[in-house]
């Protein structure tokens, strides 16, 4: 390979970016150029490309259907961490669940959940507020090489730095042999965690009725127009009264929407 092929020239930037706003309703700003070429340079050499267009032309033509959902997995940002944004964890603890019908179980959705950091940090909490009465977490991403991580419920040691010690005893298990320096999420915990690969960018499948979604750190990637369609398809799925939760650093201004505002990144189904 050459070093022409850490370029990208303005016109296959804007296909990639075309490509990814329809697969995934990501929109990429021109300060991306460089994570672009960064994360497909393998996949470029891998096929002995000298160039973005040839890549493009594959992925999408008919029968690249792996290649191309490797392309979204390079393309889409996956970053997050046990108990991130702690309020709504706390708001989850101290005003959902005190609140929640009494034989009801509880259903939550960790949408666009990435490598499971999230819907194992809402499976701890609601097992250990719940004391044994049913809950159930449903986990998503379009990626499904992360969700692939997910499943398996083992991160090092490192990213259990924000699990309550209580829930670290409790619900982890720690590496020894091959396995220092990591830990291992109980697997009665993973049993009770369905993870699936959605594109929230899509008509969504049949997922049911949830009293709590977590869309969070993920709407900073779409633009306006993605952002309503994606808010009123969850909208629909969440249960009068529900909650949706966004990253504190997303805001549903200029969207339309049915949901009232209860705390900062945090909206109620009226």
């Amino acid at each position: 390979m050459t070093e022409a092929l850490l370029s990208i020239s303005d016109k296959e930037f804007t296909q990639l970016q075309r490509f990814i706003y329809d697969a995934a309703g990501i929109s990429l700003a021109p300060s991306k150029k460089p994570l672009v070429c960064g994360r497909l340079m393998k996949r470029l050499r891998h096929y002995n490309f000298s160039n973005y267009s040839d890549y493009l032309r594959l992925i999408t033509s008919t029968g690249q259907g792996a290649e191309l959902q490797t392309a979204i997995d390079l393309l889409t940002t996956n970053e997050t961490y046990f108990f991130r944004e702690p309020k709504h964890f706390e708001f989850l603890a101290e005003t959902v669940v005190p609140a929640h019908p009494a034989g009801r179980g509880i259903r939550v959705w960790s949408a666009a959940c990435s490598s499971g950091e999230e819907p194992y940090s809402i499976a701890m909490l609601l097992e250990d507020k719940l004391a044994g009465k049913p809950w159930q977490v449903m986990a998503s991403d379009i990626s499904s090489r992360v969700l692939e991580q997910a499943r398996l419920g083992r991160y090092r040691m490192e990213r259990a730095q924000n699990i309550p010690k209580a829930y670290l005893s409790k619900f982890c298990l720690k590496g020894v042999g091959a396995q220092a320096g990591h830990l291992q999420v109980d697997q009665r915990l993973r049993n009770r965690i369905e993870f699936r690969a959605i594109n929230l960018n899509e008509s969504l499948p049949e997922v049911g009725s949830f009293d709590v979604i977590f869309l969070r750190n993920v709407m900073i990637y779409f633009d306006t127009e993605t952002k309503r369609k994606i808010i009123a398809r969850l909208s629909a799925v969440l249960a009068s009264r529900g909650y949706l939760f966004v990253g504190h650093s997303e805001s549903l201004h200029g969207i339309e929407h049915a949901l009232k505002s209860v705390q900062p990144a945090i909206f109620q189904k009226v």
